[in-house]
């Protein structure tokens, strides 16, 4: 059969087209409703194992950040009689007797000179430089369009980074994550100067990492998050299930301090530390309107756990709140010179043996006649919890309130679990009055 051009032409056409298809469907390039799939197990496989060598990695780093608690102590003492001492000289007029604030906020000047803040920590989590000694970072842009590839000028563009940051904010603003923020090492979140919220969205993250300050945010009505992929670094992204809606999350990361944010109304914990976590204070935060308030501790079996120690000061426990302030697991909590004006079931509780050393605190029970007591051993019987060391001492029981104590009277244990000197209970109410985000304006004093 004779061939015409025309025919030949399209002959070759269709043999070059299926050649294209062809190496198209070899180098994948051809739109596969497998590859999005594909591309997302891909993803998954290499951030599982990026995850797996930070995890072995923050492991040695965590248990480096485990304490001598009498060095602490000790340090801690020098450094609150040295405070007290200037201030009965009138070089702090403004003075609390809150040592964390009394360390910066009389300057009218603080906004010149916001790194100081790093200098002003105590208790266990005292050695959290955040982005110290980094540059800083002004967020411009509230938004959070993409999770992958953030904009710059975005809180998402900026934690992520691998270089120390502190992260401050041109004005106020309402940022809505669509997924949890995941955050870099040696980074400072400093609110001071703007009214900032994270709301209605996902909220912090901080996964396998060490040195991060968290201060002055309004963080609250957190949601669950998820199956969707989310950048960690410049570097990386990957494929995160879903997230379980806490305000903070630390997740096997080491110091770590939480300072003067307002947390609220989240779908899971405001605050919750697990899988070894260490090194970290929580303190002058303002807490209300939420359930299960501050989970320490992973599980009743996870037993990298006895590394935890956590300093909980000077925080203002208030209204609508109902249990775990915190609840704790096998690690050592000083719980000092906190206002709890709330609760419905129970303030602080507790399981596998952790050491609760509360000094200076401020209980105020609930009208509830069930509701009286500030402890609570969950799901363990008192043949099993009877030598836990527990104690109260200098705490201020009010409204039939009562604190049941366990283990030794005075056993070392509470020196290893106390990490700075309690000040009278009486001084609580002036201590946390200003507890939660401050009021801070630039040229202004705080």
């Amino acid at each position: 059969m004779k061939l015409t051009p025309n025919a030949i032409s399209s002959f070759l056409f269709l043999i070059l087209l299926l050649g294209s298809v062809a190496a198209a469907l070899h180098s994948n390039d051809v739109i596969n409703p497998r590859n999005s799939e594909t591309e997302k197990l891909k993803n998954q496989r290499s951030y599982n194992s990026s995850m797996a060598a930070r995890e072995k990695e923050m492991e040695a780093v965590n248990e480096n950040a485990v304490q001598d608690p009498e060095e602490v102590i000790s340090h801690i003492e020098m450094s609150m009689r040295n405070n007290t001492e200037r201030r009965k000289l009138g070089y702090f007029s403004c003075g609390t007797g809150n040592p964390i604030d009394d360390c910066w906020r009389c300057d009218p000047n603080w906004h010149r000179n916001r790194k100081r803040l790093a200098d002003c920590g105590i208790g266990f989590g005292r050695n959290a430089i955040g982005g110290r000694d980094g540059r800083y970072y002004v967020v411009t842009d509230s938004r959070d369009d993409d999770p992958v590839n953030p904009r710059p000028g975005t809180l998402r563009h900026a934690v992520i980074q691998t270089a120390p940051l502190w992260i401050v904010f041109k004005r106020d603003m309402v940022i809505q994550l669509k997924q949890e923020l995941i955050m870099n090492s040696f980074k400072t979140i400093d609110g001071r100067g703007a009214n900032v919220h994270i709301a209605y969205g996902g909220c912090l993250t901080l996964q396998f990492i060490s040195n991060v300050i968290i201060h002055g945010l309004h963080i609250h009505d957190c949601k669950p998050t998820g199956n969707a992929l989310v950048r960690s670094s410049p570097s990386h992204y990957g494929w995160r299930t879903m997230a379980d809606g806490d305000a903070v999350s630390i997740f096997g990361s080491s110091h770590i301090w939480i300072d003067h944010n307002s947390l609220s109304k989240c779908a899971d914990g405001l605050v919750d530390a697990v899988m070894g976590s260490t090194a970290i204070t929580i303190s002058n935060n303002h807490l209300a309107h939420h359930n299960e308030v501050m989970l320490l501790g992973h599980s009743d079996s996870y037993f990298r756990d006895k590394l935890m120690q956590v300093t909980i000061a000077y925080n203002h426990f208030g209204k609508g709140l109902i249990q775990r302030m915190p609840r704790c697991r096998h690690g050592y909590f000083h719980v000092v010179n906190n206002d709890y004006t709330h609760w419905e079931m129970y303030a602080i509780g507790g399981s596998a043996g952790p050491t609760i050393n509360s000094q200076g605190n401020r209980y105020l029970a609930p009208a509830n006649p069930f509701a009286k007591e500030v402890t609570k051993r969950v799901d363990t019987a008192e043949n099993r919890w009877h030598g836990w060391n527990w104690r109260s001492e200098g705490d201020l029981l009010l409204n039939g309130a009562y604190f049941t104590p366990s283990g030794a009277g005075a056993s070392a244990s509470y020196a290893r679990a106390s990490s700075l000197g309690a000040k009278s209970s009486s001084m609580v109410g002036t201590m946390t009055s200003n507890a939660g985000v401050l009021s801070c304006r630039r040229a202004r004093q705080c």
